[in-house]
């Protein structure tokens, strides 16, 4: 009993029961390490590994055969919607734009509070009169179609999983769709019609239940789910008892995807779908559908755009936006927006969750934020930046937040325009359902 990890475990009310280390009176679990000691893995990022044990790690880690096998198929190519340093033109001139490593929240947070408080001013200034310039006319549009009752009304196989909260917000971006003329109700009509329907991509697809509702509600003869991780409790196993559906799982990230290279899709119309896709997910999945894309020997290549019929995408997490991943560098440029400030306006979106979104106070129609709390700064009342948004009411930081993260998605908005879709950005479903409800939707005019 004498002879295990000296950690206190406070829940459970006793010590950690592993065999400590044998220099050390706690386990491998418990033994206190210094940052500097872990690092990313070469492999995957999404876990680190101590540096002293990264030599083994390689040679055993879970993903390994995965990397393997998906650098082996035509459709990977490395960094390929990642963004490169020339998509940054500004009066004719191509302006160098640097590739950093990820931004991460503490970096852009530690930058933010190292500002002046007359910087920090003006940048909120420079926000509002932005947001009051180009974010006009972002309408509701909340649908719920009629093809899609039998989800509404749970008349769907009881196993499949079922959150009212999820279901709304499922209905309502295919219900876009569909107002938008990119989807129709083809079932219980006859089979030529519903061989016209197009095949979809789903980016980020987790589960897939977002193309569970489209396949059960207006039919699809083929479907591409791309999502880089494993989920259990998939839809897969649904969709694939239908028996006219072909299926096709992706696992791959949508930065790393050659969606021209997909044999089963070359020719095919489709639709791309999401929801909620995650901070710099959005702009990867616009570039994969809609960049130009070139050979090694810089020729340039067909470009998904000469088959996307549709896209429906939900945006979220803008706090995890990149400069160097985001698609229109060039709009906020012109706007008068730095790399550093782009950073700092994907930092204020987080504050969109900090107030009660059922609020009536909660108008981000109103570009002027009437900032009170801030003004006391011209009595001296505040020691620097981190002083004043500690002292900002919650609503206001909320309102901050919501600006931003629709000055983030209509530059993605006009992004799509200039590469001649009709797009739209609108509220699909109300804040109380989710504050995360933003949806970019577009056509492709030349194929409607």
């Amino acid at each position: 009993m004498e002879n295990r990890c000296k950690f206190w475990l406070p829940k459970k009310n006793r010590f950690c029961a592993n065999v400590p280390l044998n220099d050390s009176v706690f386990c491998g679990n418990h033994n206190q390490r210094s940052n500097n000691q872990w690092i990313p893995c070469p492999i995957d990022s999404s876990h680190s590994v101590l540096k002293e044990n990264l030599e083994g790690h390689l040679k055993r880690c879970p993903l390994l055969k995965q990397v393997q096998s998906l650098t082996l198929q035509p459709f990977y190519q490395k960094g390929i919607n990642a963004g490169k340093e020339d998509d940054v033109e500004q009066s004719g001139e191509v302006t160098s734009a640097v590739v950093e490593d990820n931004v991460t929240s503490e970096m852009k947070r530690n930058a933010v509070y190292s500002m002046t408080v007359a910087e920090f001013l003006n940048l909120i200034k420079k926000i509002e009169s932005v947001h009051g310039l180009i974010c006009n006319g972002i309408r509701d549009s909340l649908k719920i179609p009629e093809a899609c009752s039998v989800w509404i009304n749970r008349e769907v196989d009881r196993k499949l999983p079922f959150q009212e909260k999820h279901v709304a917000q499922q209905a309502s971006i295919l219900g876009n769709l569909e107002e938008f003329g990119m989807l129709k109700n083809s079932l219980g009509i006859n089979e030529d019609v519903a061989d016209d329907v197009p095949a979809v991509v789903e980016f980020g697809a987790g589960r897939g239940y977002l193309t569970q509702m489209l396949a059960d509600c207006y039919g699809t003869k083929k479907v591409f789910l791309v999502e880089r991780k494993s989920y259990k409790l998939k839809a897969d196993r649904s969709l694939r008892q239908k028996e006219s559906l072909k299926i096709e799982r992706l696992r791959i990230d949508i930065e790393d995807l050659d969606l021209n290279a997909v044999e089963s899709l070359r020719g095919v119309p489709y639709l791309a779908i999401g929801k909620h896709l995650c901070g710099p997910a959005t702009d990867l999945a616009l570039r994969c559908c809609l960049s130009k894309q070139y050979t090694q020997d810089n020729v340039e290549r067909c470009s998904g755009n000469d088959y996307l019929r549709g896209l429906s995408i939900a945006t979220c997490c803008h706090h995890l936006c990149q400069w160097k991943h985001y698609t229109n560098k060039k709009y906020m440029l012109n706007l008068g927006i730095s790399r550093e400030e782009f950073h700092a306006i994907t930092w204020f979106t987080s504050w969109a969750v900090d107030a009660d979104h059922c609020s009536e106070h909660l108008d981000v129609t109103d570009s002027i934020l009437h900032l009170e709390s801030i003004e006391k700064e011209e009595c001296g009342k505040f020691a620097g930046v981190e002083d004043v948004v500690r002292n900002m009411k919650a609503v206001e930081r909320a309102v901050l937040g919501f600006m931003c993260k629709q000055i983030i998605d209509m530059g993605r908005l006009m992004w799509m325009r200039e590469r001649g879709l009709e797009a739209e950005l609108v509220k699909y479903v109300q804040p109380s359902i989710s504050p995360e409800n933003h949806l970019l939707i577009a056509r492709n005019a030349d194929l409607s």
